[in-house]
């Protein structure tokens, strides 16, 4: 008998979107569809400036690139603004990435990078998942 594999996915943390303009994408969310700002964060590490919206379930996570440069800007370049991933919360990171490795996904990045909120990150290549750019994020202890 195969045994089920044991997955450490606990929740759809967030659904990322890339704008090109920060304030202008802040003020349509908060002012024009009425949802709470519960916080912006610069992201060295990604080179992004986020700001959140929290959604029951979930949040809306608006990316901009930092100084305007980076892989939110590349993405910008081609595709303008839109969709740009989703992300799942996990428990157990590294268990993750050798499950999802043994099935034949692959990462962009050699291991988890820090995120925002303090989070360890770390994304499946689209080409592994679909298309869709996935992001997996373990909250620190």
């Amino acid at each position: 008998m195969q045994e089920e594999p044991s997955f450490m996915l606990t929740r759809l943390d967030h659904i990322a979107i890339a704008v090109p303009d920060l304030e202008d994408a802040i003020r349509r969310f908060a002012q024009d569809l009425g949802l709470e700002l519960s916080g912006r964060e610069d992201v060295e590490a990604a080179k992004t400036s986020t700001a959140f919206f929290p959604v029951p379930g979930t949040k809306i996570e608006l990316v901009h690139p930092l100084r305007g440069e980076g892989p939110i800007a590349k993405y910008l370049e081609k595709k303008g603004g839109g969709l740009h991933h989703i992300c799942f919360e996990t428990d157990d990171i590294e268990a993750d990435i050798a499950r999802l490795t043994a099935l034949g996904y692959r990462f962009l990045g050699d291991g988890p990078k820090p995120g925002a909120h303090g989070k360890r990150v770390i994304f499946i290549h689209p080409k592994s998942a679909g298309g869709v750019l996935i992001e997996l994020a373990q909250p620190q202890e």
